[in-house]
């Protein structure tokens, strides 16, 4: 079992940057790879980027790149997500989940991942 807490969200200007943290706890954090996802309201949940075990693999969204990178620090079971460049179209919930699929993965299916934190809304002003 592995519990996540994200935490960072709030309100910001277009143009702006946030950092979003998404903290682990229970089983080892590091043997994980993880993802941040997004959901605006009357929307589906939608893929924003991936991190493997690592940190040495990363992928993203188009919506995203050259805007977002997520990092992350396995000695502090920590993932990160840095927003710079917000636009108003960001403005949504932002999970973190634990990549969970054996096999094949797409990495951007919200169904691939599980124990999903309880989200940290991130609202951008225009």
């Amino acid at each position: 079992q592995v519990q996540l807490v994200e935490s960072g969200g709030g309100l910001v200007q277009a143009g702006g940057s946030l950092r979003l943290s998404c903290a682990a706890s229970g089983r080892t954090h590091s043997t994980y790879s993880m993802g941040w996802f997004r959901q605006a309201p009357g929307k589906e949940r939608e893929f924003v980027g991936f991190i493997s075990t690592n940190g040495v693999s990363t992928s993203y969204a188009d919506s995203v790149k050259g805007r977002f990178t997520i990092s992350r620090d396995n000695a502090k079971n920590t993932v990160y997500l840095q927003m710079n460049s917000l636009k108003p179209e960001d403005t949504a919930v932002y999970y973190c989940a634990v990549l969970a699929c054996a096999g094949y993965c797409t990495r951007t299916n919200a169904a691939e991942y599980r124990y999903w934190g309880q989200g940290t809304q991130v609202t951008v002003s225009s």
